[in-house]
């Protein structure tokens, strides 16, 4: 680690549950994080900021004006461009050391397996079912963690799935395929701190997962309902029936 990394990072190697092991983890991580949204902004920009060594970003969609109320990586001068492109000019201009790999398309099937496939761990930080068990199917494929959120009207929640440990469930343990697509912040809306708060919490769980800190979310799920600021906490139990991670 160079001396202005040690700089740069010095409050969290400062944590004794970081120290320099941790960070040298974090710097040599290489993370996916799909969606570059409400949730993906708010998770690209912490993780970039913490030292993540690589990130790979995925949207296929462009900044609208609609966008900036809650997708903080965003500007006015970037309405029009590629989200992938906006947020990666973004990124750079937190931290020049993090190494950038921008996909300005949709990834599916075997796209979206080789891009899982090099990465230490992934962020769904998508708005649509059809893509959530998509990146769903490719983990289990590929045995990596899956750091989950969703966020709409006033509600989150955020989750972790393991498939690196046998008794982990995952995404289609909690939901079964066939969820209506319609429901997302375009037909529903949403508040904008609320995607920070649940993006922030994503980017908590990706740092622990690839450091070593603490535990994670894995076999729970965390609820929030905003409008009373109140927080559950749910058992997710892996589901041995489970169409995508189950014995059959």
């Amino acid at each position: 680690m160079k001396d202005e990394q040690l700089l740069r990072y010095s409050r969290q190697i400062m944590l004794p549950e970081m120290d320099v092991a941790g960070q040298q983890r974090l710097i040599d991580a290489t993370v996916l994080i799909v969606g570059m949204g409400g949730l993906g902004c708010p998770v690209a920009m912490y993780l970039a900021a913490a030292g993540i060594g690589h990130l790979i970003i995925s949207d296929h969609d462009t900044v609208e004006l609609t966008n900036l109320q809650r997708q903080i990586a965003h500007s006015q001068e970037n309405l029009g461009d590629s989200k992938v492109g906006s947020v990666e000019e973004t990124l750079k201009g937190l931290n020049p050391d993090v190494q950038i790999t921008s996909i300005n398309k949709r990834l599916l099937n075997e796209e979206l397996d080789r891009a899982v496939d090099q990465a230490d761990a992934v962020v769904d930080a998508s708005d649509n079912f059809t893509t959530r068990f998509d990146i769903n199917r490719s983990c289990i494929k590929s045995e990596k963690p899956l750091i989950s959120g969703a966020a709409i009207r006033m509600e989150g929640q955020v989750a972790v799935f393991d498939s690196r440990h046998a008794d982990s469930p995952c995404y289609q343990c909690l939901y079964q395929e066939g969820k209506d697509d319609a429901l997302n912040c375009a037909n529903n809306g949403v508040m904008a701190p609320l995607v920070g708060i649940i993006g922030s919490m994503q980017a908590m769980e990706t740092i622990k997962v690839l450091s070593g800190i603490g535990t994670s979310l894995a076999g729970r799920l965390l609820l929030l309902d905003a409008t009373n600021m109140e927080w559950r906490e749910m058992s997710l139990p892996r589901d041995p029936k489970c169409g995508a991670c189950g014995a059959n």
